[in-house]
This record gives C-alpha cells, sequence and structure tokens, in this order.
C-alpha cells in the first residue's frame, strides 16, 4: 500500500495524525492497519464516547460480554476487559512503530473513569491500575485537566507513567498542566525513574471552543460576525506560544539533560462542527513541530482528499492569534466563563457517555443470562 502524499506532508511538518477512533471492527477487519499503511496514522486515543459507539450494538462483543458474565463478572468489571483489551491490541499493533521511534509515536489512549474528574487519589489510583492491566510500555493513561486533574497528572507523572492530558481549553490551564509535567518530572527524577521512558501529550481542543463562542457571537450582532471561526484556531496557536517558551526553558533544559522528553501540543476536537467552514482547517492552520492531531475518520479522509495546509506555527503567529482572542473579548465574549463551561460540559459529556456504556453493556449481561 502507499501513503498518501498529503497526510505524509503533514507527518513531514512535524505532525503526527493519531486516529480519534478505536473498535474491534477496526482491529478485526485490518482497517486500522490499513489506515496506518495508507494515512500515516501512527497513533489512536480513545474517550468513554468512543467506547460507547464502538460496543452499542455490536455483535463483536457479544460473545466475550456472554464469557464474562458466566464467569460471574459485574457490569463494570465487563467493560473494563473490553475496553482494556481492544487497546491492548491496538498497542500491539503499534509497537514496531512504537520501537522504531524510541516511543515518540505508536501510541494508545485509554481514560480514566470520568466520574473520577475531580477526584485526585483515585484517578491515580485507576491510572497506575489501567497501565498494570493494559501491559504496554506505547500506552497512554488520559487525565481529564481539571483542578484536582492537576495534581493527578504530577503524580502519575511521578511513578514513571506516560499521561495524555486531556479537556484543555484554556491557556492558563495549559500552563498549569504544563507546570504539573514539569513537576512529575521531577519528582520521577528524584526517586530514579529514568526520565527517558515517560512521554505526555495535552489534548488542547479546538472545535468545541468555536461552537461556544461562535454561539455567542450571534447574541451580540452583527458587529461581532467577523469573529466568528477565528477563536478556535487562535486559542491554539496562543497555547504553542507557550510550548514554545515552557520547553525552552532552563527547568525543562535540566530535564531534558537528564533524558526528559518535551510535553508536545495535541489538538483534539479536530472535526468541524459547523458546516460553513472548510472541513479541514483545524488540521491546515495548525501545522506546527512537533504537535499531534488526532482526527475522526471523517476529517483524516477530508485531509486526505484536499488538505491545504498554511505555514508552520512559530512565535510571531502566536502573538498575532493572541491578538484575535483580545478582540472577541473585547466584542463582549466572557472568555474565562467559555473556559468554565467548555470544561464542565466536556466531563458531563463524557460521564453521559460512560453511563450509556454501562447500561448498554448491562442489557447485554441480561440478554446473555439465562432465565
Amino acid at each position: 500500500m502507499t501513503q498518501n502524499t498529503r497526510t505524509q506532508a503533514l507527518s513531514d511538518a512535524g505532525v503526527s495524525i493519531w486516529l480519534d477512533d478505536l473498535s474491534r471492527q477496526r482491529l478485526n477487519s485490518g482497517n486500522l492497519q490499513e489506515l496506518i499503511d495508507t494515512r500515516a496514522v501512527v497513533g489512536v486515543t480513545t474517550n468513554p464516547s468512543i467506547f460507547q459507539s464502538a460496543i452499542a450494538g455490536k455483535s463483536d462483543y457479544d460473545e466475550d460480554i456472554a464469557r464474562l458474565a458466566g464467569d460471574g463478572k459485574g457490569v463494570e468489571d465487563v467493560v473494563e476487559v473490553l475496553t482494556t483489551d481492544d487497546v491492548r491490541r491496538a498497542c500491539d499493533l503499534f509497537e514496531g512503530l512504537y520501537d522504531s521511534t524510541d516511543g515518540y509515536d505508536g501510541r494508545v489512549s485509554i481514560e480514566v473513569d470520568p466520574r473520577l474528574a475531580h477526584d485526585t487519589a483515585r484517578t491515580v489510583e485507576q491510572a497506575k491500575r489501567l497501565r498494570g492491566i493494559v501491559g504496554r510500555d506505547n500506552l497512554h493513561i488520559k487525565i481529564p485537566a481539571t483542578r484536582e486533574g492537576l495534581p493527578a497528572i504530577t503524580e502519575t507523572i511521578a511513578h514513571g507513567i506516560s499521561v495524555n492530558v486531556t479537556l484543555i481549553f484554556s491557556v492558563d490551564r495549559y500552563r498549569e498542566v504544563i507546570d504539573a509535567y514539569l513537576s512529575g518530572l521531577e519528582r520521577a527524577r528524584e526517586a530514579g525513574i529514568d526520565l527517558s521512558t515517560i512521554h505526555s501529550v495535552a489534548s488542547f481542543f479546538v472545535s468545541r471552543v468555536d461552537t461556544e463562542i461562535d454561539k455567542r457571537l450571534d447574541d451580540l450582532g452583527a458587529d461581532a460576525q467577523a469573529l466568528k471561526g477565528k477563536a478556535g484556531v487562535a486559542n491554539a496557536r496562543v497555547a504553542f506560544g507557550q510550548y514554545l517558551e515552557a520547553f525552552a526553558s532552563e527547568r525543562f533544559a535540566s530535564l531534558e539533560a537528564d533524558g526528559a522528553h518535551v510535553q508536545r501540543a495535541l489538538w483534539a476536537s479536530t472535526g468541524v462542527k459547523n458546516p460553513d467552514y472548510s472541513d479541514t482547517m483545524y488540521v491546515d492552520e495548525l501545522v506546527a513541530n512537533p504537535t499531534v492531531n488526532t482526527m475522526p475518520e471523517k476529517t483524516l479522509e477530508a485531509v486526505a482528499d484536499h488538505s491545504e495546509p498554511f505555514a508552520p506555527l512559530d512565535a510571531d503567529a502566536a502573538r498575532e492569534a493572541a491578538a484575535v482572542l483580545e478582540s472577541v473579548a473585547a466584542a463582549g465574549v466572557d472568555l474565562d466563563d467559555v473556559w468554565e463551561v467548555l470544561e464542565s460540559e466536556g466531563v458531563d459529556k463524557f460521564e453521559k457517555a460512560w453511563g450509556e456504556l454501562l447500561e448498554t453493556v448491562s442489557a447485554s449481561i441480561a440478554e446473555s443470562t439465562p432465565a
């Protein structure tokens, strides 16, 4: 098979393409391997919504559900087995890539139970548990960047566990995420852990920012309409400026000398929600080296078909983007409220999806259990 020239060009520009989806069907059919071979996909991310979609009404899981129920497993144990089995298989599929890139790519992410988003201690406990169950070095544990998630990120990194920090919306919170990562590395070094074995990405959400801010701009009247569709990209660009600054610091240089890796920015929520916008805008306008762009398959195929990337981001682009956010705020959008709403909604959406997943599997267990 031949790599698509557009997705390969992104890869060559320093953008690691990770698929924002995973299912047993993708694994069994060879579809994921095909995307690796033809779309330059070098990693996978999952979340509760993805697992709910993968398992609901799919026969691929019936046999395992019946077997596990027959063994006396409860619904939460069954869900844990199904999800970690799929993630482990994906990790194994990417093992060669993980080895050939010294752990840089070939990564698969699994999220802690979203009901723990505001429970630091239990988040750390489950991060350790998931790492042990999956048992693969190319695993990332996803931890949300809530206020309570920040110390959990530090603690998990301090134990030598690689982390994908998720649900980041504001640049201020992103700074705190970077600090949590560096603090974790410093503690890991003190504990004698090889820093070169720890990797992390910081997942900065993009399209949800435009969805929320565009709605508020609509309420502000005609004069604000020119700013629609600009805040998501601008916010991410400012975040990349923070990345450049933080990882050029003396603090990181000390850690890097002992083998530490940068925490790459990851652009998440890159599926375009507004049909008036280019369906590749959150890829084309956020090319940067190094970054990760995790795409749903629809976006990935759009990129493969007609992506036209902008020039790579730099500090100047970040400064220009800051002016866009200032204009949005000057128009009357309360950005602090936007970030608070988006974080709360993000946690709620994942909690709801997790609850629906538990209900789906519970119903399957009931169907498989003799009356």
